[in-house]
Formats: C-alpha cells, sequence, structure tokens
C-alpha cells in the first residue's frame, strides 16, 4: 500500500491548501471583514421543537454524530449517538445486512418542568449549538459541540434554580441493520439474528454501555459527567474495536480529555482554519446561507481517514440505506471538496488506496488476476461479502440477468480520484492509486466487449443506475470505458509508463460503438430507450460529469438539449440530484438562469429545514451536490481551459470569490460587480499550461508587483498565460485600477434555515 492515504492529503501539491501566503498588495477574503459575523449569518435557528432528522441540529466531526430533536411522545430532548466506524463483520449476510452500519443509541435530557419554548441556534462558526430551553420549572442554558479531533461529545448544561434536578438517561438501541425494520419491506437473509444485548457496567465515575457482536469484537458507548455550581457537564464519547475487545480501554482513554473550554480552544481553531481556506459570496443570501452550511455539514461528516460517507453520514437512522453506495452517492458527495480548497476531506482517494484488494475480491474469482470493481454497496472497507454464503454479489457479469450487471462503479470512483490528480497535480496520486486501479477497472470491461459485424466493439447487456432494465451497450459504460481508456493513455504518457495495454485502449477508443440514441436523445442503450422518469442521469454521463461530449462542439448540441429536455420531463421518480445534476448540465450549456431556476426547483422541493434531504430514509449526497452545480456555474476547469463565471445568473450581479481550487492546481480569486467582472487573480501551485476564458475585454495581465506579465490571446479569444510553479498573475481591463478586496457582496436578508419563528 502506498503512502498517500497515511498523509495530510496528498503531500507537496497540497503544501498550500490550508491558505496561501498573502501576497504583497494583493487582500485575501477576511483582511476587510469578520469571517465570524459572514459565517454567523448562516447560522440555523430554532424557536420552534424540532421532531425529527430532517429538521433538527447536527453536530459531528467524521466519526462521531448527534442529530438532535425532541424524544417522541416525551418530554424530553433526545441526543443520539453514532458513529461512521460501528457496523456489523457478519460478510455472509452481505452488505445491507451483515456489514450494515449498526445503532447505538441516544441520551435524552429530561428537564424537571414540561417544556413550553426553546430559542436554539447552531453557531457553525464555533461548530456548536448554544441556547435555552424553557420550562415550567425554569430553564436551561444550552452548549454542546463534537470535538473537532477526538471523539467526544460535549454538553453543557447551566439550570435555573428550578431545573436544577434534571436528568440525563441513555438509552441503547438493538444492534441490529435497520434494514430489518418491517416498514422497510426488505426481509433479512435466513438465518440472520440480532447481536447481544447490551451490557450496562462502569469504571469509576464513568458509565459504560458495552455492544458484543456475534462476530467477535464490540463497540462502547462511555460517558461521565461533572458538576460545578449550577452547571453540569455530560462527555461521551463511542469507541469501536473488531476482532478484539479494546474499545472499552480506549473510551476510557478519550474521556481523560480535560475540561469543556480545554477542548472547545482547540475545536474552535481547527474550524476557524477550515473556513478560511476559500470564500464565496453571492446576492442570494438563502443560497448562501445554504452554501456555508454544506461545508459545516461536509466538516461534520467527513474526514480523510473516516469511512467514505455512508448515505446518512454518521448520522445513522432509521434507514433502508444503511451502508456506501458507490453508483452516485459517493461521488456527489466528494465533488465540492476540489473547487472549494478542501482536499484535506478526500476519503475516496484515501479508501480506494488502502482497501484497493477489497476491489480486487469484488470481481468473480477468474476474473481477479487483473480486474478490480466495486459493487453498489459496501461497507467502511469497500466490501460487500462478495462470494460468502447468503451475501448474494459483488460486481455483475455483464451478459448475465442476475445478478444485476451494474459494473461501472469503481470507474466512476476513479473519476473523483482523478478530479483529485487533476486539481493538485500531484503525481503520487496518478502513479500510485490512480492509473493502477483504473488500469483494472478498464481491464474487467475487455473481458466483454466483443466486434460485431459492423466492426463495432459491443458489451453485453449490463445495468444502467437506477433505470430498472438491463440492456447491452448502456450509455453509463462506454461512456465510462471511453473516458477511462482515454485517461490511462494520457496518464501513461504523464509518467512515461510504455504500457502493453496502450495499444488496446486506443483500439477501443477507435473502434468502441457510438452511443445508442433515438429521437428523445440519449438512450439507456441499445434497444433500450429512456421512456419514463427515473432519477438518476446515468445515462448522460458522457456530457456530466464526465465531458467526453460537450455543448462546445456544436455538433452536440441538439443531443445534449434534447436528452435534458425529455428527462427532466417525466415527473414521479424525479428526485433532489435530478435537479442538481440539470442545474450542472445547464452550466455546460451557458444557461445560468435555467442552472438557478433547477436549483430553486430543488430547495422548493426537496431540501428539508435543517438543509438535510431524503429518499425514503435520510441521504445527504444531494445537498452537498448543489455545491457542485453552483461552482459549475461559476467556475469551469475541464479541458484544461479555466472558465471564469460561465453561467452567471442575471440576478447574481455581485460574485466575491477567492482560493476556488481548479484543475491545473490553480488557486483562483474574482470579483463581479454589476453583472461585469472586474478582476481575476490566478495563481499556479504546479506550473501547468494556464488558459483562462473571461468576459474582460481588452485586458491587461500583470503579475503580483504589478509588472507586465506575458500572455498570448488565442484565436477564441482565450488567454494563455505564462506562469511557472508559484507564480500569480492578476487580469483586468485596461485602464481599470480595480480594488483586489475580496468580501461579502450586499443581498437582501433572508429567512434562517432551521425552524425559526
Amino acid at each position: 500500500m502506498v503512502e498517500v492515504n497515511r498523509r495530510t492529503l496528498i503531500g507537496g501539491a497540497l503544501a498550500g491548501v490550508a491558505g496561501s501566503a498573502l501576497l504583497p498588495g494583493i487582500a485575501h477574503a477576511g483582511d476587510g471583514f469578520s469571517w465570524k459575523d459572514f459565517i454567523g449569518s448562516a447560522d440555523l435557528i430554532w424557536k420552534k421543537m424540532p421532531t425529527t432528522w430532517f429538521d433538527g441540529p447536527f453536530l459531528g466531526n467524521g466519526f462521531l454524530g448527534s442529530g438532535i430533536y425532541r424524544e417522541p411522545g416525551a418530554n424530553a430532548i433526545r441526543f443520539n449517538v453514532q458513529h461512521s466506524q460501528v457496523q456489523d463483520h457478519r460478510p455472509e449476510f452481505g452488505a445491507l445486512f451483515g456489514l450494515a452500519r449498526l445503532p447505538i443509541g441516544y441520551f435524552t435530557l429530561e428537564p424537571v418542568g414540561a417544556i413550553t419554548a426553546i430559542d436554539w441556534r447552531l453557531d457553525i462558526w464555533n461548530a456548536e449549538l448554544v441556547g435555552t430551553i424553557t420550562t415550567a420549572a425554569g430553564s436551561l442554558r444550552l452548549r454542546a459541540f463534537v470535538q473537532s479531533r477526538r471523539d467526544v461529545l460535549a454538553i453543557d448544561v447551566q439550570a435555573s434554580e428550578g431545573e436544577r434536578a434534571f436528568k440525563w438517561v441513555f438509552h441503547p438501541l438493538k444492534a441490529i441493520s435497520p434494514r430489518t425494520d418491517p416498514k422497510w419491506n426488505r426481509p433479512a437473509p435466513a438465518g440472520f439474528t440480532g447481536n447481544p444485548p447490551v451490557q450496562l457496567t462502569n469504571s469509576g465515575d464513568i458509565q459504560l454501555a458495552v455492544q458484543p457482536l456475534n462476530a467477535g469484537g464490540e463497540h462502547v458507548t462511555a460517558w461521565r459527567e461533572t458538576t460545578r455550581g449550577t452547571r453540569r457537564t455530560l462527555y461521551t464519547t463511542v469507541a469501536w474495536s473488531h476482532p478484539g475487545k479494546t474499545s472499552v480501554r480506549k473510551a476510557l482513554r478519550t474521556l481523560g480529555c480535560g475540561s469543556i473550554e480545554a477542548l472547545a480552544v482547540e475545536h474552535r481553531m481547527w474550524w476557524h482554519d477550515y473556513y478560511r481556506k476559500s470564500f464565496l459570496s453571492i446576492p442570494d443570501k438563502r443560497l448562501q446561507a445554504f452554501y456555508w452550511i454544506q461545508f459545516y455539514k461536509l466538516a461534520s461528516a467527513a474526514r480523510k481517514d473516516a469511512p467514505a460517507m455512508a448515505t446518512c453520514g454518521p448520522w445513522l437512522e432509521n434507514t433502508p440505506w444503511p451502508a456506501t453506495w458507490w453508483n452516485l452517492n459517493v461521488q456527489l458527495e466528494y465533488w465540492l471538496i476540489h473547487g472549494s480548497n478542501h482536499l484535506e476531506l478526500d476519503a475516496v482517494t484515501y479508501s480506494i488506496d488502502r482497501y484497493r484488494q477489497a476491489l480486487v475480491d469484488q470481481v468473480p474469482a477468474e476474473y481477479r488476476h487483473d480486474s478490480a470493481g466495486i459493487p453498489r454497496t459496501t461497507d467502511m472497507w469497500v466490501d460487500n461479502g462478495a462470494g460468502i454464503g447468503n451475501s448474494g454479489y459483488g460486481v455483475g457479469i455483464p451478459g448475465k440477468d442476475v445478478p444485476t450487471p451494474e459494473v461501472g462503479n469503481l470507474t466512476w470512483t476513479m473519476h473523483n480520484i482523478w478530479l483529485t490528480y487533476r486539481h493538485t497535480m500531484d503525481d503520487r496520486v496518478l502513479r500510485d492509486v490512480l492509473f493502477p486501479i483504473l488500469r483494472r477497472a478498464i481491464n474487467y470491461y475487455f473481458h466483454f466487449l466483443t466486434k460485431g459485424a459492423d466492426g463495432r466493439l459491443h458489451l453485453p447487456i449490463t445495468f444502467s443506475p437506477e433505470y430498472g432494465v438491463n440492456a447491452p451497450d448502456t450509455n453509463y459504460d462506454l461512456a465510462l470505458i471511453r473516458w477511462g481508456c482515454k485517461t490511462l493513455i494520457d496518464s501513461a504518457k504523464l509518467l512515461r509508463i510504455n504500457d502493453p495495454l496502450a495499444g488496446k485502449w486506443r483500439e477501443v477508443l477507435d473502434t468502441l460503438t457510438p452511443y445508442p440514441t433515438d429521437q428523445n436523445g440519449y438512450m439507456i442503450g441499445a434497444g433500450v430507450p429512456f421512456a419514463k422518469s427515473h432519477r438518476h442521469y446515468s445515462h448522460l454521463l458522457q456530457v456530466y460529469p464526465l465531458y467526453e461530449v460537450t455543448w462546445e462542439n456544436p455538433a452536440n448540441r441538439q443531443v445534449i438539449e434534447t436528452s435534458l429536455n425529455h428527462w427532466i420531463s417525466f415527473e414521479g421518480a424525479l428526485q433532489g440530484y435530478t435537479f442538481t445534476g440539470a442545474a450542472s448540465i445547464s452550466a455546460q450549456m451557458l444557461r445560468g438562469d435555467k442552472a438557478e431556476f433547477y436549483l430553486g426547483e430543488l430547495m422548493r422541493r426537496y431540501i428539508q429545514p435543517n438543509t438535510m434531504y431524503k429518499e425514503s430514509g435520510p441521504v445527504i449526497e444531494t445537498p452537498l451536490s448543489a455545491v457542485q452545480s453552483m461552482y459549475d456555474m461559476l467556475v469551469q476547469s475541464w479541458g484544461d481551459v479555466i472558465r471564469v463565471f460561465p453561467a452567471v445568473p442575471a440576478s447574481w450581479g455581485d460574485i466575491s470569490l477567492d482560493n476556488f481550487r481548479t484543475q491545473g492546481a490553480f488557486l483562483l480569486s474574482a470579483s463581479r460587480r454589476g453583472g461585469v467582472t472586474k478582476w481575476i487573480r490566478v495563481r499556479s501551485e504546479a506550473g501547468a499550461p494556464c488558459v483562462l476564458r473571461t468576459d474582460i475585454k481588452d485586458v491587461v495581465v500583470r503579475d503580483r508587483w504589478g509588472r507586465p506579465k506575458r500572455f498570448t490571446v488565442l484565436p477564441n479569444g482565450d488567454l494563455r498565460i505564462e506562469l511557472r510553479r508559484g507564480e500569480e498573475a492578476v487580469v483586468h481591463q485596461r485602464g481599470d485600477r480595480p480594488d483586489l478586496e475580496v468580501g461579502p457582496v450586499p443581498g437582501a436578508p433572508a429567512v434562517p434555515w432551521g425552524l425559526p419563528a
């Protein structure tokens, strides 16, 4: 295993990610405004009691998570305690039962008097829930956070005289896959049973709820309470171990954490540094608040060395989706880390690197010598128990109806890792992770491609997520094959590898069958039209996010527009990420107003009061993917061209952007005022070729000291700027003396997220 997954992602090329050095004479975000006040404008507010995962506050650090809302049917507040590493370990029952995330439990804060009112604020700058609970007997002043670097949930409560006898009660939950709940109508495999009951014990003043597992190992919830005058502070942690039983020792060590004040200092410093890595302000203040809440949510749910986010993140609830989904969810969850300059949270590259043997084990045994894949669902170790007992299946086999032959998920996942490479230009990612694993993913396809009577290579039936009908030559797989072969050829050239498969990659590109189309645009596959409502854009990956078929080529425009309109016209099965996909495709088409409309549909139809999202059960990928849709409207950098403000809605006259990370490892800042781009600043971290597309006319390009910088105007008007590693250029209109300060732009105040009055 290479060292990529044990570094602070990802070494040399990311040395500047934590924040570029301030440049002489150039302002950066934070120089002229209060970050605290700006981020605070996105705080979520509760004047009404939340009652579910979808409308309550949430806290987390990528491992430990807590969702907070009223305990159903009781005069109490529930603080859930869940952990992203706590899962079952019985692969013989498959990913959704035997390897599923396991419920842990929750605390209830039980006041003396009946709750009559609340006033809460989720302070996202400090990542803390603060506020009051008013009761018939008095009041409780609340402060709670999950520490950013330690798995500790700290809840500090200051009680009035009448509420000093309030209680904390822990409620362990049954350690069994949530998918077994009868409401989901998903029968468990034969022989599947729950784990043993929890064991309640203590170690001094620390209470322990130890959950043994049938497969060996355990997890433990540990807590202690301290009292100082009218203040009582609850500290709780979760620890997990498998196959050994070492979690109690881990938990006791974690709870030796010092005071809440000591925990808060480190916690706040981490979050403040996190937010400052990039900046965005737009006039739509409701959407701007949503944007910053997603970054709070992202860092609450993700760490590089945490499990790749499951569908609920660390906030497991009763759900039919208690695992990690690789046919869209993971990809969408992590897209926003690139532009936002937060690659330190890249669990996808880390997991694929670290658990690469599991990728081999998921394909049928006869293909493991040269192939790899990811099934639809896995546990945190990228495993779904393929081929063991009752587990069902791993990666399907093209040409066979059973199991469902969904075979492109690893290749699509490798596109995320390719994005990490392109945004950092770190050759270690390319050489040690992307190239060898993508090579295996594409090799799996090669076992099944056959030449037809037309002289073209064809693929037997596979499954296009999640259409429900198998088809030969699915556009999902053809797009991924084309992208994969092109990427392997380019990667081998960059790495100076004379790969024996290079000829095969070129042959496939030359002879692979064209994408199946009909009068309605792209089909699901050969002989299978797109003919029903379908939330997934699996048949359109060649348009987005792969950019294999682009709007910039006029010959593609009719099929792209027809396909988008036909797809989105079928109501019934559409879901939230339908509209983030439609927004991003519209942005590629340079239609900012249409992209804004689709984001508006997402907000109106699907986003919950706390910005969470649901499809049957809780899922989190769609709100996170909406940030990428915003990025596609503001900056696109595919095809070796950085496009600045390519699809801005007419209503976004003013935009302020700082330290946006683009492909080629550039950090870009820009300002738009009154619908006009005033200036662009671009800094090269890797010395890659810099081609900039902007609407600024009669440009001046200068360096950080104001001296002229060499550039060329290409025939289409793009600017090719000569930038070596570490150099910077500022672009503005001749005759202007732009103020390069970055800060909030004006806009009408918006109703806060949460449940305000």
